[in-house]
């Protein structure tokens, strides 16, 4: 059974599933409504005229192998565009079919608008960032692996920080861009990151990371200090090369920061919550600019904590309920909290029966939006979200 799921609630998605299987596998659904009510949640899941649970879910081109019936090939998928948009199109075409959207952008991307590389955080941290075939992934390899190198590492870093532009920006940049702006480009912002305690386990180890913070903190402190100097100086510079100042620039600032959980909550507030603290205050110090955090592990003992950075979404792992996140955020979106592997495995009945589950939790402040609690992976179906869409509109309104 899935995590705080009831009888009651198997007994409401069964006989939803029973109805899908009916009509060959499609959840009855009036299309054209939900579209035009979800429309409407999408735009603020707290509004008082929002009709129902705003949908979250709006899959991923890792679907596409089990949805076509197509082969894995996960690097060709990554690095291969016209392989990509081939695939897409395809279940596209589907998807339009089963839920009446076209889901995956097919838009090709434009050589005239391509800049060459600009160095991230984890070049200035001298982090190596490869793709493994193996695990369909990239993996950021650490640049230290004991107290001395961390703090020759950190001497090398203060030194490139002190003239970063020159470090960050490649050969020829000048000129690259003034062709990309003719052409009508843009110069990226830099307002999403790999979280800080993600980050510094990255290039430092996890194990080592959690001795350091305990056996040497004035160490700890100088590279926690080090991570968020870097950051900040580096979304100036991309500002700057965007021809933006810090009163024009762009609000918002996310992180996806899976291996904070590992931290105790005092250990937290010592190494990563001070830089989320910073780069909002920085980058998104308004009530309604967009704060965001995704970790999906378990987050419960940092609720209280992060609960003071004032977010306005959040996605955590499934083992935490939307009423746990809700008393420590009252006012923050909750993107959850279907479990990406019910999903995935297109568990039918625990799917229907998560939602029950979520939306129970969520009818007295709204604010949720029904997404899965991580990653969409392959293996999750067209028509498993057809059925989340039909619990939505039968079960979900307010």
């Amino acid at each position: 059974m899935s995590v705080h799921v009831t009888e009651p609630h198997l007994q409401t998605a069964r006989k939803l599933v029973e109805k899908a299987h009916a009509h060959g596998g499609l959840a009855p659904l009036d299309l054209e409504r939900f579209w035009a009510d979800q429309d409407k949640a999408g735009k603020d899941p707290f509004a008082a005229d929002c009709p129902q649970v705003a949908l979250g879910i709006w899959m991923s081109h890792e679907c596409v192998f089990a949805e076509l019936g197509e082969p894995e090939q996960w690097g060709k998928l990554i690095h291969d565009e016209a392989y990509r948009l081939g695939l897409c199109r395809r279940y596209n075409d589907l998807s339009e079919k089963i839920v009446g959207r076209r889901l995956l952008s097919e838009a090709a991307s434009n050589p005239a608008h391509n800049l060459p590389r600009v160095k991230e955080l984890h070049d200035i941290f001298e982090g190596r960032n490869t793709w493994h075939e193996e695990s369909w992934s990239y993996w950021l390899h650490s640049a230290a692996e004991d107290e001395d190198q961390l703090k020759a590492l950190l001497d090398r870093v203060e030194a490139r920080l002190d003239n970063l532009r020159a470090f960050l920006l490649p050969e020829g940049w000048a000129e690259a861009k003034a062709r990309v702006l003719a052409a009508g480009g843009k110069v990226g912002l830099y307002r999403g990151q790999r979280g800080p305690v993600t980050f510094a386990m990255s290039i430092f180890g996890v194990e080592k990371l959690i001795f350091l913070i305990l056996d040497n903190p004035e160490l700890a402190a100088r590279y926690r200090d080090l991570i968020l100097r870097a950051m900040l100086e580096r979304a100036r510079i991309l500002d700057e090369e965007a021809s933006f100042t810090p009163e024009t620039a762009p609000h918002g600032f996310g992180f996806a920061d899976d291996n904070c959980c590992m931290l105790n909550a005092e250990m937290y507030e010592f190494f990563g919550w001070p830089i989320l603290k910073a780069a909002f205050d920085r980058y998104c110090p308004a009530p309604g600019d967009w704060r965001f955090q995704h970790s999906d592990s378990d987050m419960g003992h940092l609720l209280p904590l992060l609960g003071k950075l004032n977010f306005s979404a959040v996605n955590f792992g499934p083992n935490l309920t939307v009423t746990e996140i809700r008393n420590h955020m009252p006012r923050t979106v909750i993107d959850g909290q279907l479990a990406p592997f019910t999903f995935c495995r297109n568990e039918e009945v625990n799917i229907v029966a998560e939602f029950l589950r979520d939306f129970e939790m969520a009818r007295a402040t709204r604010g949720l939006k029904f997404a899965t609690a991580g990653s969409i992976n392959n293996g999750s179906r067209l028509t498993g979200l057809r059925l989340i869409m039909a619990a939505i509109q039968e079960f979900g309104r307010y």
